[in-house]
């Protein structure tokens, strides 16, 4: 096999790896894909990011808290390469309600450093939401991975943000409708 073959293949086994879930979380760590491409799997995954970005998508790196710089234990997952808009939300089976909810949750625990207990969450939603409502989004949320509950009923972000959502553009977008806001009632 030749070399561009050789890549080719490679190639293929990680947008395979990539691609389809073989664990409970979608994404493969680093050492998996060093084990299956070899030690220059970054080259195959740089590959690969710019052939996946002529569809719209790309590859994302996710370190694991004080892991920073570590590629071994990162997780890699495929992502839209732009956000979505709100069409494309609604054509995707979400609720507008559902969205400004998880808005609020995630606008909630970023600016508590990641945390916030469950009770606290819930009371700002049920301001906007009947409590029903409140709840209901709040565990499709945990189920979608958006969010995690702890045993303690302390809510964190959780991988799925992490992967999908830009946090510093979600507060930054909160922080601007509340200026807006606070505009409008002088």
């Amino acid at each position: 096999m030749s070399g561009e073959e050789s890549f080719s293949r490679r190639l293929m086994i990680a947008a395979t790896m990539l691609l389809f879930k073989s664990h409970r979380r979608p994404g493969v760590r680093g050492w998996e894909l060093k084990h299956r491409l070899g030690k220059n799997y970054m080259r195959v995954i740089d590959a690969l990011n710019s052939r996946l970005k002529q569809l719209g998508l790309e590859i994302k790196t996710v370190f694991e808290e004080g892991e920073e710089n570590n590629l071994d234990r990162a997780r890699f997952y495929v992502v839209l390469s732009h956000p979505l808009t709100m069409s494309d939300l609604v054509a995707a089976g979400w609720r507008i309600d559902e969205v400004a909810a998880l808005s609020i949750t995630l606008s909630i625990l970023s600016s508590r450093g990641g945390k916030a207990p469950l009770r606290d969450v819930l009371e700002v939603l049920e301001t906007k939401f009947p409590k029903w409502k409140a709840e209901t989004y709040l565990e499709r949320a945990i189920r979608r991975g958006y969010i995690e509950r702890l045993e303690d009923d302390v809510l964190t972000i959780g991988w799925r943000t992490k992967v999908e959502v830009e946090q510093k553009a979600l507060l930054k977008a909160v922080l601007e409708a509340r200026e807006e806001k606070e505009i409008r009632s002088d």
